[in-house]
């Protein structure tokens, strides 16, 4: 197919029924006036002028050049657009979603026929925009998303606290504290900054007042009505990020409408993630609208439902370039046949049924274990990837399979049943599976967590009998994996994994059976080994013009006299300028995690946030935030504060504070 010219405008805007303007960036492919063509919409609080403009300039050119406009839109209250932000997937913003897909559809230079896509939280609303049923909607791309905002998010995750629920909500704040660009909305820039600065919420205020599975979580899980999404759904997630559930929950739900695609990537677009191998994100995507956004009978829709890349025993790096593996296909999901493994009595993981175990055993990990869980969603393939796990399971009660004479192949999500007894209320249980390479070094294949308060639900959870034995499920997450002739299979079970969860008020330990133990590995069964077509750009993203270096530190400090382990979190972007634009722009995070190893109370979260805009004429502009989560046996405690400056000059301040029971967690 010829590639068509286009035009790039950010002169165009979008009003809202109520009056609000939203600022767009459209990508017009040339002679869309006479011969009307479909468009795509990602639709985010990540502002296209600079947050997310790399990634953009990467593929809505290719979509114009392949006939598919553009339409990049900020949400209200960010980038330019007017307003201020009221929540995370709110009523209001999916509602201005509809009448952005509306307003595009109504335009002369459309077909009537709109695709959504987006990754993270444009994957996200995506999903819950088509679950509302716009009539012009005909398509989605969702990546690095959820249909379950529970237990498959950055806020808790099968009723333990994630840590990434306070650095998110530290990541928000900042972003929304984030001035408009002047040279797009002219002398009203400082209004509309003032406006956002006093209006914009401190989400974590609302979400800590959700620690259950309520209709709060429910809106915009489309889990809760698989049966009525209709809208032909191609689902991507990578091995490497904590939303790789995705892909095979939706195919399982929606059924044959939903394609799932599954890489070894962080949390990335896949044309340019980490590890390789890539993907042609830009092929299948322009296959995908073809399909549905134009009637093109390219079979698109008769794709295999479940494509991934099998890890073929990675090793854990500071930097991982490209992982081991092949791929795979499905042509339809199923449940997976599994593999049962229990414990035998000398302490092994054998497989059968017929455990004999080797009696009750307590376990309570010291409180600052798991520094090498890696981070909940991964933008880089360093250390927020899970390290060598032999750190972590030093405070875990581990069993191990003699080494394989034999390779055996995973493919979706294990499951573990146990018998265990606890003394206090509740705790948190952690398991993970363990590829242990011949040489010692132990690559994390899975893992799942579980606040055993949420044990029979997650809507009404209830406090553990106590020093009663009870039966727990626990669901890891999804993997796939090759274990290897000559490793070994280890399921480590522990009690914290620091700082990916938070601690329990007591952290009272646990005492598990372990002739009761049932480990279900899902096998791969039959399938096809593919090809999976690689981008033609090995390096599509733009260059912008570094004014400033970057950095990134990651570190762990352990006061021996005070017992204290400090987890530190240092992210600097460097200053650069957008080559067009001019715009300038930096923004440095830092985050320390507190906790001693015996004292549930002790833990202690402080982020911090900067953001700097300027231009050469003199403009300069920033904003600082700082937020902060502790705790009491009964209470949870947050603060947080947004500072604005001017050439230097503070010209706001605003503080946060809150208090919240804890409510089994």
């Amino acid at each position: 197919m010829e590639k068509r010219s286009f035009s790039v405008s950010e002169d165009v805007w979008i009003t809202l029924k109520d009056g609000t303007r939203l600022a767009t960036r459209i990508w017009m492919p040339e002679g869309a006036e006479k011969d009307p063509v479909p468009a795509v919409l990602e639709f985010l609080p990540y502002r296209k002028r600079d947050g997310t403009s790399p990634r953009d300039e990467s593929t809505y050119p290719v979509f114009a050049e392949a006939g598919i406009a553009g339409v990049r839109v900020d949400i209200r209250g960010s980038g330019e657009s007017e307003g201020v932000i009221d929540g995370e997937y709110t009523p209001r913003e999916l509602s201005d979603a509809c009448e952005v897909i509306e307003w595009i559809a109504s335009q002369p230079w459309s077909n009537g026929k709109v695709g959504m896509m987006g990754i993270s939280w444009g994957g996200f609303n995506c999903l819950q925009t088509a679950a509302l049923k716009p009539e012009a909607l005909k398509a989605v791309i969702s990546i690095a998303s959820t249909v379950d905002r529970f237990n498959d998010d950055i806020h808790y995750k099968n009723g333990c606290h994630l840590y990434a629920n306070l650095s998110w909500a530290s990541t928000m704040l900042t972003y929304q504290s984030r001035t408009p660009d002047k040279a797009l909305v002219g002398d009203k820039w400082k209004e509309m900054w003032l406006e956002r600065l006093e209006g914009e919420p401190f989400f974590l205020e609302e979400w800590i007042e959700h620690q259950r599975r309520d209709a709060y979580w429910e809106h915009g899980s489309i889990c809760e009505d698989f049966e009525g999404f209709d809208t032909p759904a191609l689902v991507i997630a990578g091995w490497a990020d904590g939303y790789r559930n995705t892909p095979l929950k939706a195919v399982e739900g929606v059924g044959e409408k939903a394609k799932a695609l599954i890489g070894p990537w962080i949390h990335k677009y896949p044309h340019f993630a980490w590890p390789k191998p890539r993907a042609d994100f830009h092929g299948e995507a322009i296959a995908w609208w073809n399909r549905w956004l134009r009637d093109e009978q390219n079979g698109a829709e008769s794709i295999p439902q479940a494509r991934a890349y099998i890890l073929d025993g990675p090793r854990p790096k500071t930097w991982r370039d490209e992982d081991p593996g092949f791929w795979v296909a499905k042509d339809t999901w199923s449940k997976p046949e599994v593999t049962v493994f229990s414990i035998a009595g000398d302490k092994s993981l054998t497989e059968g049924e017929g455990g004999a175990g080797v009696g009750d055993i307590y376990l309570r990990s010291p409180l600052d274990s798991g520094v090498n869980s890696g981070e909940w969603f991964t933008l880089k393939p360093d250390a927020e990837m899970a390290g060598d796990q032999r750190v972590d399971d030093a405070g875990a009660l581990v069993f191990e399979t003699a080494p394989l004479e034999e390779e055996a192949v995973y493919l979706g999500m294990p499951e573990l049943t146990l018998d265990l007894s606890c003394s206090g209320e509740w705790e948190n249980m952690v398991a993970r599976i363990v590829d242990v390479h011949p040489d010692g070094t132990a690559t994390r294949v899975a893992y799942g967590v579980l606040n055993l308060a949420h044990r029979d639900g997650y809507a009404e959870p209830k406090a553990m009998p106590k020093d009663e034995k009870v039966s727990v499920t626990m669901r890891l997450d999804a993997c796939g994996y090759r274990l290897k002739p000559g490793h070994r299979m280890r399921l480590s079970l522990a009690t914290a994994s620091w700082p990916l969860i938070l601690p329990s008020p007591d952290a009272p330990g646990v005492t598990i059976d372990t002739a009761s133990i049932r480990l279900a590995m899902p096998l791969l069964g039959a399938h096809e080994r593919i090809d999976m077509p690689q981008p033609e750009n090995p390096d599509p993203l733009p260059n912008y013009t570094i004014l400033e270096a970057g950095s990134t530190r990651r570190f762990v400090e352990r006061d021996l006299m005070t017992g204290m382990t400090h987890y530190h979190i240092q992210e600097d972007t460097g200053f650069e300028e957008h080559p067009d634009t001019k715009l300038r722009n930096q923004e440095t995070r830092t985050e320390c995690w507190s906790i001693n190893a015996d004292d549930p109370q002790s833990m202690k979260g402080v982020c911090e946030g900067t953001t700097r805009y300027e231009r050469e004429d003199g403009w300069n502009v920033r904003t600082h935030t700082r937020t902060e989560l502790t705790c009491t046996k009964t209470e949870w405690i947050l603060s947080a504060s947004v500072k604005g400056y001017e050439r230097g000059e503070e010209i706001f301040s605003k503080n946060f504070s809150k208090t919240v029971k804890r409510d089994f967690m």
